[in-house]
């Protein structure tokens, strides 16, 4: 797997453009995340601070200088508010990446994110050498499954009390796309 990023890799799709998140997109990130439909189906509780923006961009942003994953925010061409965000956390030994996305439901429902998860996609297995991509997804996400499906990903079965957030156990459905089914 080819991870040697100096610099944060910048995508353009035809409508959008995903970049590098800096502590300004602290609001519009708050926005997002404030939601509590947003954070339904997600392991991380909803916003309440815009401080917890800024942490969560910090995060991030050091995920990518320790080269452990890329996380981008999604912005409209012609507009630079970040609208939601998208990416992965690297598995090096194994070529592998774990997809996270997210949109601000305004955006829900106009192939925003599958504009944005393709071109990640790519940029994954074309330019950093990835093999796998996997999705974990928590039963009743039905958006998330068929967005995986619509790029191609399989569901490989239930991952039983998998993962621990939100004061629970949860399952998760797993599903992956490999490099060469991408097309």
């Amino acid at each position: 797997m080819n991870i040697n990023l100096k610099n944060f890799p910048q995508l353009e799709t035809r409508n959008l453009i995903l970049r590098e998140m800096v502590p300004a997109d602290a609001a519009a990130v708050f926005q997002i995340f404030a939601d509590d439909e947003v954070t339904r189906y997600y392991d991380l509780a909803t916003l309440t601070s815009i401080e917890q923006a800024n942490q969560l961009i910090a995060r991030q942003s050091e995920r990518f200088t320790q080269q452990a994953g890329l996380r981008w925010g999604i912005t409209q061409k012609g507009h630079d508010t970040v609208i939601g965000t998208c990416g992965y956390m690297f598995h090096k030994p194994s070529f592998r990446a774990e997809l996270g996305y997210d949109l601000a439901r305004p955006y829900w429902g106009h192939g925003i994110m599958t504009e944005a998860l393709r071109a990640i996609i790519r940029f994954g297995f074309e330019e950093l050498g990835m093999n796998r991509f996997q999705a974990l997804v928590m039963p009743g996400n039905v958006a998330s499954v068929k967005l995986l499906q619509k790029l191609g990903f399989q569901e490989e079965g239930v991952l039983r009390e998998y993962a621990h957030f939100k004061e629970a156990f949860h399952d998760l459905h797993c599903f992956s796309l490999l490099k060469k089914e991408f097309n």
